[in-house]
C-alpha cells in the first residue's frame, strides 16, 4: 500500500518560510535549536506528588504552566496537550510577523496527533464511572476528550477561520500532517497553512506506553512539545526571500511484523523518484530515533543507502525523549535548526524518515537552503 501527495510535476511546490517550537528544550525556536545542535540532555526527575506515572524520569517542557505561558483568559479547563499547540501556533504567527492571506479563510491549520490527550478522555471516562450518575460529569471536560480539540482551540484562538484539520497517525503524523497541508495549497483551498504536530506528557500516556513498549524498549524515556511551521506556495508573493526548505515530495508505506527495513526502502527510493533527487544530492538524514528493533533497522537501511556520515550528520532525536506523535516535526526543525546553523550545499536535500513500530513508515525530501 502506497499513499502519496506528491504535487503534479506543473504545480509550484511548497514552501516552509517559517517556525516554532515548544520542546523538553524550552519554549522557542531559539532554544531549540541550541539544545538540539548540542545533543542537551533533557530528561528530568518527576515529582511524584504532581506525576503519578510509572516513570522516575521523562523529557518534559520545563516550567511550562499553562496559565503563566498563555495568560488566564480561555485557559481555566485547557488541557496540556492544547496549551502546548497554541503556544507553538502564537509563536509562529509572532515570529512571521503575524503574516496572513488576505482573508482569514484562506489561512489553514492541521495538527497531527496520536489521539489528542489521553490524560483528557481518561478523566472524562472515570468521571462518569464514579459518579453517582453517568451523566454527573464535569461538561467543561468534554471538549478536551475529543480528539481535534487542540486544532479547533488553536484557530479560535488565533483566529484562523480556514480549513481546520486534525491528523491521527501515531508516530508519522507530522509528515503524514505536511502530505495534507500539500494537498490543500494544490487544491486551491488555502493560501498559507499552518501545521505541525504535538504530544503531551501525562499520567495516562505513561501509563499507556508502559503497557504497550516492548522489552527491546524498555527505559526508553518519554517526551512532549509541538513544532509548528508555515507552508506557502513557492510563488506567493514574497515566498521566495521568506523560504527555509522546499518540499519535494512526501510518502508513506506500511509494512507487517516487526521489521520496517523493506518498507521503509521502497519510501525512501519513491521519495528520490518523485521529487527528482539524486542520492549524491542527499546531504543530511534524520532518523526517527524510535527505541527497539524497529529503530535500529531503520538507522540499518538508511545507513546501507547513504553512509554513516549524512545519517549521523543530522542531529539526534534522543535527547528530547519518545515525542510519539511530534517526532517527526521535531525532525523537520532540527534540519532547519541544523541549515541555519551551519553551511549546507547549495540546494542540498535533507530526508526526514519517521518509523512507527504499529506498522507504518514514511519519509519526506526538502531541498535547502532555498534560494
Amino acid at each position: 500500500m502506497t499513499l502519496s501527495a506528491t504535487a503534479p510535476t506543473a504545480a509550484p511546490r511548497p514552501v516552509i518560510t517559517a517556525w516554532s517550537a515548544v520542546s523538553p528544550f524550552g519554549i522557542g525556536r531559539d532554544e531549540f535549536v541550541a539544545g538540539v545542535l548540542a545533543g542537551e540532555d533533557t530528561s528530568r526527575a518527576l515529582d511524584p506528588e504532581e506525576w503519578a506515572g510509572p516513570d522516575s524520569r521523562a523529557c518534559v517542557v520545563p516550567g511550562f504552566e499553562l496559565r503563566e505561558v498563555l495568560g488566564k483568559k480561555g485557559t481555566r479547563s485547557m488541557d496540556r496537550v492544547t496549551g502546548l499547540a497554541a503556544t507553538a501556533v502564537r509563536d509562529l504567527l509572532r515570529d512571521s510577523g503575524d503574516r496572513r492571506t488576505a482573508s482569514d479563510e484562506e489561512t489553514a491549520l492541521v495538527l497531527g496527533t496520536t489521539t489528542g490527550s489521553a490524560q483528557s478522555m481518561m478523566d472524562f471516562t472515570r468521571a462518569s464511572l464514579v459518579g453517582e450518575r453517568p451523566f454527573y460529569v464535569d461538561p467543561s471536560l468534554m471538549p478536551n476528550a475529543v480528539m481535534n480539540c487542540a486544532a479547533g482551540q488553536c484557530a479560535i484562538r488565533h483566529s484562523l477561520k480556514g480549513p481546520n484539520t486534525t491528523i491521527a497517525g501515531g508516530r508519522v503524523a507530522g509528515l503524514s500532517a505536511l502530505s495534507y497541508a500539500r494537498g490543500l495549497l494544490d487544491s486551491g483551498r488555502a493560501r498559507t497553512v499552518l501545521y505541525g504536530a504535538a504530544e503531551e506528557f501525562s499520567n495516562a500516556r505513561a501509563w499507556l506506553d508502559h503497557h504497550r513498549r516492548g522489552e527491546d524498549a524498555a527505559g526508553a524515556l518519554l517526551g512532549e512539545g509541538c513544532a509548528m511551521f508555515m507552508l506557502e506556495a513557492a510563488d506567493s508573493p514574497g515566498a521566495d526571500g521568506r523560504a527555509l526548505a522546499e518540499v519535494l515530495a512526501v510518502e508513506s508505506r506500511v509494512y507487517f511484523g516487526d521489521d520496517p527495513h523493506e518498507a521503509l526502502t521502497a519510501c525512501v527510493e519513491g521519495v528520490l523518484r518523485r521529487g527528482g533527487v539524486d542520492p549524491g544530492d542527499v546531504w543530511a538524514v534524520s532518523t526517527s530515533g524510535l527505541a527497539g528493533l524497529a529503530g535500529e533497522r531503520e538507522r540499518e537501511a538508511l545507513t546501507a543507502r547513504f553512509g554513516a556520515e549524512v545519517v549521523n550528520r543530522a542531529p539526534s532525536m534522543r535527547a528530547i525523549g519518545d515525542t510519539a506523535a511530534a517526532s517527526a516535526a521535531f525532525q523537520i526543525a532540527a534540519l532547519l535548526g541544523l541549515a541555519e546553523r551551519s553551511t549546507p550545499p547549495s540546494g542540498g536535500v535533507a530526508l526526514v524518515s519517521s518509523v512507527d513500530d504499529n506498522g507504518v513508515v514514511a519519509c519526506a525530501a526538502l531541498r535547502m537552503p532555498v534560494g
